[in-house]
C-alpha cells in the first residue's frame, strides 16, 4: 500500500509558518498544461508566485492542488497548481522554506516525456533574485 504524499502538509504548514512570522509566502512552480498561470509571466517554465494572504482571494490548499485569484497588472486571474508542480515553498525575506523534486511528467510545453534513463537528474534551479533556501527548524 502506497502512503499518501507528504508534500501538500509541508507546503501548507511552510505557507502557515511564513504568515505567522510575517513573512511572505512564494511558491516556485514548474509550469506544464495542467498549471493554470499567466504564460506570459513564465520564464524558463517556471513561475514563482506571493501566496500570502494579501495577494491572493479564494486560496485554497488541498492535497491535490492549490488554486486562488491573483491579480496581475490589475487583472483578476484564477490560479491552479497541481501539488506535483510545485517545486519550492519559501519566505521572500530571507528564503527559509523547503524545496520540493517536481512531479511533472510533461515538458514546459505541454507533452508527455518518459525519462532517459542515461539521463543525469539535474537539480531544481532555486528562484532568481536575493531569496535562498534554507532548513527550518
Amino acid at each position: 500500500m502506497d502512503l499518501p504524499s507528504t508534500k501538500p502538509y509541508l507546503i501548507r504548514a511552510i505557507h502557515q509558518w511564513c504568515c505567522d512570522n510575517g513573512f511572505t509566502p512564494y511558491l516556485a512552480v514548474a509550469v506544464d498544461s495542467r498549471t493554470r498561470v499567466p504564460r506570459e509571466h513564465v520564464r524558463d517554465g517556471q513561475i514563482v508566485l506571493n501566496v500570502g494572504y494579501d495577494a491572493t482571494a479564494h486560496l485554497s490548499m488541498d492535497n491535490d492542488g492549490i488554486s486562488f485569484q491573483a491579480r496581475f497588472g490589475g487583472v483578476a486571474r484564477d490560479i491552479s497548481i497541481p501539488i506535483g508542480n510545485i517545486s519550492a515553498i519559501y519566505a521572500r525575506e530571507n528564503g527559509a522554506g523547503m524545496a520540493f523534486e517536481p512531479e511533472s511528467n510533461e515538458t514546459p510545453g505541454g507533452t508527455s516525456s518518459a525519462p532517459d534513463p542515461g539521463d543525469q537528474p539535474e537539480p531544481p534551479t532555486p528562484p532568481t533574485g536575493r531569496a535562498r533556501l534554507q532548513r527550518v527548524k
